[in-house]
């Protein structure tokens, strides 16, 4: 366990802006977060892993939770699948990039999403036609009022569109300190989402798709290390098929996605068709190379960026009558 007071959050989160926080532990063990949970109960408590979907507005005078937890192991094994527990603080990547190499299928396609497991779970991330939702087995997780442990069904989650209890009922009031994923031994493989197949160098499989998918995203977006950002600012709005019909006839080299309840429209294509690309305010950006993606060109404050992220909104609505929803979650 490592204790900080009154420390720059600058290395801890994706952004790379300037805020402080009160108090910052480090801790490696669900042992050390109970004691942590019950050293500061009603105290202003935030849980990260890399700090890669926030935005501080402000210094946050409250007590940040870094989980150090980073251990993964199967649980069961059959000859079609297998269970794989991993602890809420190892990479996403890295754990894809374990699996990957064991021939495991399922989480391939969320390559190179930065972000830890228990991210994974909260946020419901996901990419190229694949959520996390779709291999989680259960989420095990910590109340922060009682310390008491539960486990939670892919049900009991409520999975949605980069979405979950964890963000909704019950925003603040968990820790995720470990998810199980169910793994297959031969796909299926998603490959119809964007340019995908065409980016696969053979015969695909849980290497090829990996690879595809690294080359893809490293061709349009930023390394965090380099350039602050939080991956895509802003979620892909679904809109009903009314509305979808009119804009189509209006655009009709817009493209769409079908869903149960609507047409998935893709934010990067809208906010790209509206000129936003490579704008800035202050020292934020809108990417060159991806319009989904904010970035922080030039010691940016956290004003510069909800700035433009308020002027894209705006123009969004007003242009395509579409409220689109950022995905970064405002500290």
């Amino acid at each position: 366990m490592i204790r900080h007071e009154n420390i720059s959050l600058k290395t801890y989160h994706t952004f790379g802006l300037e805020v402080k926080a009160r108090v910052l532990v480090e801790y490696e063990s669900e042992a050390e977060l109970k004691s942590l949970l019950e050293e500061f109960r009603g105290e202003k408590i935030l849980p990260i892993g890399q700090g890669s979907n926030l935005l501080f507005t402000h210094d946050f005078d409250g007590v940040v939770l870094v989980s150090r937890m980073h251990r993964a192991r199967a649980l069961q094994e059959t000859k079609e699948d297998v269970l794989i527990e991993a602890e809420g603080g190892l990479v996403l990547d890295e754990l894809i990039g374990q699996l990957t190499d064991m021939h495991l299928c399922g989480l391939e396609n969320l390559s190179g999403i930065p972000g830890t497991v228990g991210a994974s779970a909260i946020q419901n991330v996901g990419a190229y036609g694949v959520e996390a939702k779709d291999v989680i087995s259960s989420v095990r997780a910590i109340a922060i009022a009682t310390g008491e442990e539960r486990i939670f069904t892919p049900e009991e989650c409520r999975f949605g569109y980069r979405d979950s209890i964890f963000k909704n009922e019950l925003r603040g009031q968990y820790i995720v300190t470990g998810v199980t994923y169910r793994l297959t031994k031969d796909g299926p493989y998603h490959l119809d989402y964007g340019n995908l197949s065409e980016a696969i160098e053979g015969e695909p499989s849980p290497e090829t798709i990996r690879e595809a998918v690294l080359r893809i995203r490293a061709a349009k977006l930023p390394d965090v290390r380099e350039l602050g950002s939080a991956g895509s600012f802003f979620k892909n709005p679904v809109i009903s098929s009314e509305h979808f019909t009119r804009l189509h006839k209006q655009y009709p080299q817009m493209p769409y996605y079908p869903q149960e309840d609507g047409f998935k429209i893709p934010a990067a294509w809208i906010i790209d068709t509206l000129g936003w690309k490579g704008k800035r305010e202050g020292g934020a950006q809108v990417y060159e190379k991806q319009p989904l993606v904010i970035v922080n060109r030039d010691n940016a404050s956290a004003d510069d960026i909800v700035r433009l992220a308020a002027a894209i909104t705006a123009s969004v609505r007003e242009q395509f009558g579409i409220e689109i929803h950022p995905e970064v979650n405002y500290i």
